[in-house]
């Protein structure tokens, strides 16, 4: 597949090698030609210098034959005008654009604009090196709505089936870590000592799903005196 981005700073340029190493043909476009140093010295790909949103630039680069385009500068508002010129004027499909602020990628991805949120992935990234295990998000959508959580639970939930776990939370365990391999649970799926679950929720509902999954009373209301993970 051959696929246009536009920015050629340390995300574009590692975006184009990686990429390029997958065997895809690869073009990219930044305003500054000092930026392609950034580029290794053995890249096969087309090296553009332009306005990514430029028409004329963006043909020289092959957007027509383009089956993905890349938004990856410094600036928001060009991301944003590039993959809407890539998307409404050549028809391309798959398209995403680096956002810096999160309340512009939420409004970006509503007009279907799909977005990466810089500033909030990297912190959602720092407080799950910084804090102890809770349930900080380890994904979220690009509206900040839903989110992927990792989740402590009480020991006391071992032996107990994940539905149940699931009905007293209210919750949906999206997937379990279970030796170092996911799987889907199913209703008859047991939970097992060491098992790590990943929640799929509304972000305001993990401090209540958090709460649920720590409670020490397994179903029928049985209390032990062990605490959490």
């Amino acid at each position: 597949m051959h696929i246009v981005i536009m920015g050629c700073g340390r995300v574009g340029s590692t975006l184009a090698h990686i990429l390029e190493e997958q065997g895809h043909s690869v073009a990219v476009i930044d305003q500054d030609r000092e930026a392609f140093r950034r580029l290794r010295s053995g890249f096969k790909g087309k090296r553009i210098t332009g306005v990514g949103f430029d028409q004329d630039v963006l043909i020289e680069a092959g957007i027509e034959e383009a089956g993905a385009f890349a938004a990856v500068s410094s600036g928001d508002n060009s991301n944003v005008i590039a993959a809407r010129v890539v998307r409404e004027s050549f028809g391309v499909e798959r398209v995403a654009a680096r956002i810096y602020d999160p309340r512009r990628a939420e409004v970006y991805q509503r007009l279907g604009i799909p977005t990466v949120a810089t500033v909030r992935w990297t912190a959602d990234q720092m407080l799950r090196r910084l804090l102890p295990d809770g349930t900080e998000p380890l994904w979220r959508d690009p509206t900040g709505a839903i989110v992927l959580a990792e989740v402590a639970y009480a020991e006391e939930w071992v032996g107990e089936k994940v539905q149940a776990l699931e009905e007293a939370a209210r919750a949906r365990v999206a997937f379990i870590a279970r030796l170092g391999e996911a799987m889907l649970p199913v209703p008859g799926t047991v939970l097992q000592e060491g098992d790590v679950l990943h929640v799929i929720a509304v972000e305001n509902d993990l401090e209540r799903i958090g709460t649920a999954f720590a409670a020490r009373d397994r179903p029928g209301g049985r209390s032990h005196g062990k605490g959490a993970h």
